[in-house]
């Protein structure tokens, strides 16, 4: 299961997060975290708007870089709609995906490769 970090300055409401988590992903953990904007800098300046940083973790090996480059575009863009409150976010915003290897993350205490040899059965 693909895990995905978003950090987010300014604060944000509550409920902007779930709507963010949904918009994200159907089938994926997301974990949200607030920073003030204090603590975000862009070329040694406070960042004056919205600023990202999302984050991607996937196994290596099970996208293609279009498949990638389409998820990069389509973050940025839900990111942009609903936290550039009708301006546009901090250039500086990011969306990363990071490629592990499969014996080198997992979920459930199993590892994406022990899932792939050994599915587990449906009750």
């Amino acid at each position: 299961m693909p895990t995905l970090s978003l950090k987010i300055a300014p604060l944000q409401n509550p409920s902007r997060y779930r709507q963010l988590a949904q918009a994200l992903t159907k089938l994926t953990a997301v974990l949200i975290e607030d920073l003030p904007a204090a603590r975000w800098y862009v070329s040694a300046r406070e960042a004056e708007r919205p600023t990202v940083m999302l984050e991607i973790s996937i196994t290596a090996g099970t996208n293609t870089a279009d498949e990638k480059a389409a998820f990069i575009q389509a973050a940025f863009g839900e990111l942009q709609r609903q936290l550039g409150s009708g301006g546009r976010l901090e250039e500086a915003s990011y969306v990363v995906v990071r490629e592990l290897p499969a014996s080198d993350w997992g979920y459930g205490g199993r590892t994406q490769l022990a899932r792939k040899l050994t599915p587990v059965q449906a009750k």
